[in-house]
């Protein structure tokens, strides 16, 4: 099934919700979902591991499928701590127009006044 990518995103929040109920043992997401945080997060840094590597190599396809099991497995991470795509899109909303050395300082303004 070919899905559009206008919304994509959005329509992968909603696949992800939809598996916090499903058998671990038949859907990969439940099954990531099911064995927490922990988990999910070192299943993405393996990803961004590949992403890296693929990024140093010259096949563009490669990269292309690497980035996407990172965005994927970040979404799932997302959605095991109650956050979604959304909120990054609005993070990334907010950050538009500033440049990322204002943007960088910003933050380290923010942790300095903890």
């Amino acid at each position: 099934m070919a899905v559009e990518d206008s919304d994509i995103l959005s329509d992968l929040d909603a696949v992800i919700r939809s598996r916090w109920d499903a058998d671990p043992d038949a859907s990969y997401v439940a099954g990531l979902l099911a064995d927490g945080p922990g988990t999910i997060a070192r299943k993405m840094g393996e990803e961004a591991i590949e992403a890296v590597v693929a990024g140093l190599d010259e096949d563009r396809e490669a990269l292309i499928n690497e980035v996407a099991d990172l965005w994927f497995h970040s979404m799932v991470l997302l959605a095991a701590r109650g956050a979604s795509s959304h909120a990054v899109r609005a993070e990334l909303a907010r950050r538009f127009g500033l440049s990322g050395l204002e943007e960088k300082a910003g933050r380290e303004d923010q942790s300095s006044s903890r």
